[in-house]
């Protein structure tokens, strides 16, 4: 009998567009494009929270496993930026990119302030994304 992987194992495989094919999937009604960021900056946080939760148990595996996904999440993010649309998108970039190595940070240094950094700082883009494209 073949064993399949749960929901908890599956992360460690995941390619850059894999995030945005789980929340497409899984979301097959999205209403825009406004939508799906929105989205995603959720899923940062929802992932960075169980990473953080990892990291207090001491359960290496699952502390790799959430971080790669949040980190998963912003690499979609990047690869779908309009760079044609200016100094924003130059801006988010950079920022993205940051996140991604606090996050990595995060993992060899077993440092939840740097979770907690990257989460406030997507706490905030949640925030003025959702003010800007009026998202729930």
């Amino acid at each position: 009998m073949k064993e399949t992987k749960n929901d908890d194992e599956k992360g460690f495989d995941m390619s850059p567009n894999l995030a945005h094919n789980i929340y497409t999937q899984n979301n097959i009604g999205i209403e825009s494009p406004e939508k799906l960021i929105s989205m995603l900056y959720e899923g940062v946080l929802r992932f960075n929270a169980q990473a953080k939760k990892a990291m207090k148990d001491e359960n290496i595996e699952k502390k790799f496993y959430w971080t790669n996904r949040s980190i998963s999440i912003i690499v979609e993010l990047i690869e779908v930026l309009d760079m044609s649309a200016g100094d924003i998108s130059v801006y988010l970039s950079g920022l993205y990119n940051y996140q991604i190595q606090l996050l990595s940070e995060a993992l060899v240094q077993n440092d939840t302030t740097k979770i907690d950094e990257c989460s406030k700082v997507f706490k905030g883009l949640l925030e003025a994304w959702r003010e800007s494209t009026n998202v729930a």
